[in-house]
């Protein structure tokens, strides 16, 4: 396998090895679900109309096998930075390694922007201030958490996490009962489906819900900071992508028959809407949640931008100084900063969806570089602990297959 990790760091203050399986998966959930359905319903429905859903549902089962992929490196390779270790190792190119590690932290800004925006949308609703004003104090009050440590931000995450999906839940379950004809509505899903106009907007749709999506890989460059990481990452994982799958279906489609799809379509805070709609009641509570919800979206990806280049500071592909641990917070602080200053200029001057598009694209390179490894891996026959989450040869073949279909589907449908 090689030396990865650096060494002449044993002097160095380390990352806190603290992370049970209940937290990784709140902190997997946390990324995915603040990134996703908060933000994207409004695009997502402008785009693909009552076919929405379905874009939702064709992501989900094109992120399986790119999953499986990062849950099976997680045991022989359980060290931060982890699309760029697996690269390291499997292509054997720190060249590489350092192109990937650079696109993971890249897409983690991208979506730290990208929520970052998305969050003061629905601030805006109870203060009225300029967006790029709430913006900034967004990213910084985040930023502040992230370098506290990796047990408190992870903490404060996780319950963000569990706010947001009362949240969702809350939708679902008052809008089924004030939302006529659910079932007998569904067929809407699917008609029309012969016409080439719906596909297109279906396709173009689907790199949107491939955002909502990402998140689960992020779990990968804690994992110097999980308890047992062969057994809990894989876990963490599956139950991420399981649990969002049937939670965003619910919810789009809730949107869906509560709010008329051009109004949908246009609001800077659609589950406000929607819960406003489905019950006539005020959707201040909602709305406070989706606050909630988005701003721990900032927080676990930010973790995840700064932990990957800690992670290539001590394998010697980046300076030393981002790999400095400070011996209070446990966090690496320069990395930290150099997220947070990255997520206030994007976040100020691009729109959500053309950041939310940049890092799918950034994301799905990420999953064929993972998964190319993955397969030489394979082929080398790379030693892994018994315990170790073992996937069959052909799942990484179907993940790089998928990544680079819905790439050159985004090239001709996008």
């Amino acid at each position: 396998m090689g030396d990865v990790k650096a060494s002449g760091r044993d002097k160095q203050p380390s990352l806190s090895r603290s992370l049970g399986l209940t937290l990784a998966l709140l902190y997997g959930l946390g990324v995915t679900i603040g990134a996703g359905i908060y933000v994207l319903i409004a695009p997502a429905v402008a785009r693909a109309g009552m076919h929405a859903p379905i874009s939702f549902i064709l992501a989900a089962p094109i992120m399986a096998p790119s999953a499986a992929s990062f849950a099976e490196p997680c045991s022989p390779l359980p060290w931060a930075a982890g699309a760029a270790t697996y690269v390291r190792v499997g292509l054997r190119s720190n060249v590489l390694a350092l192109v990937v590690g650079l696109m993971v932290v890249a897409a983690a800004i991208i979506s730290a922007a990208t929520v970052s925006r998305g969050s003061a949308g629905y601030i805006q609703v109870f203060l009225p201030m300029p967006l790029d004003v709430i913006v900034v104090g967004v990213a910084l009050l985040m930023a502040a958490i992230t370098a506290w440590g990796i047990l408190q931000s992870v903490a404060i995450a996780g319950l963000m996490t569990v706010i947001e999906i009362v949240g969702l839940l809350m939708i679902a379950i008052v809008g089924a009962a004030n939302v006529p004809d659910i079932a007998a509505r569904l067929p809407e899903a699917w008609e029309g489906l012969s016409d080439t106009t719906a596909w297109t907007g279906i396709m173009g749709t689907v790199l949107l819900a491939f955002f909502a999506f990402t998140g689960f890989e992020g779990l990968a460059n804690i994992a110097e900071e999980v308890k047992d990481p062969a057994r809990t990452l894989p876990r963490a994982i599956f139950l991420t992508l399981a649990l969002v799958t049937l939670l965003y279906v619910i919810v789009v489609w809730m949107a869906l028959l509560a709010v008329p799809l051009e109004e949908l379509g246009a609001t800077a805070a659609p589950l406000s809407l929607v819960f406003e709609r489905a019950t006539g009641g005020s959707p201040e509570v909602i709305t406070a949640i989706s606050i909630v919800a988005t701003m721990n979206g900032v927080v676990v990806f930010m973790v995840m931008g700064s932990r990957v280049l800690y992670g290539m500071s001590v394998q010697k592909l980046l300076p030393e100084v981002l790999g400095r641990i400070n011996a209070t917070t446990r966090t690496p602080l320069h990395a930290t900063g150099l997220v947070a200053a990255a997520t206030l200029l994007l976040a100020v001057c691009f729109p959500i969806e053309q950041l939310a598009e940049s890092t799918a694209r950034l994301t799905l390179i990420i999953f064929a570089f993972v998964n190319a490894a993955l397969i030489k891996m394979k082929i080398d026959r790379v030693s892994a602990p018994p315990e170790a989450f073992i996937v069959r040869p052909w799942v990484p073949v179907e993940g790089l297959a998928t990544s680079l279909a819905l790439l050159l589907a985004e090239f001709v449908y996008g």
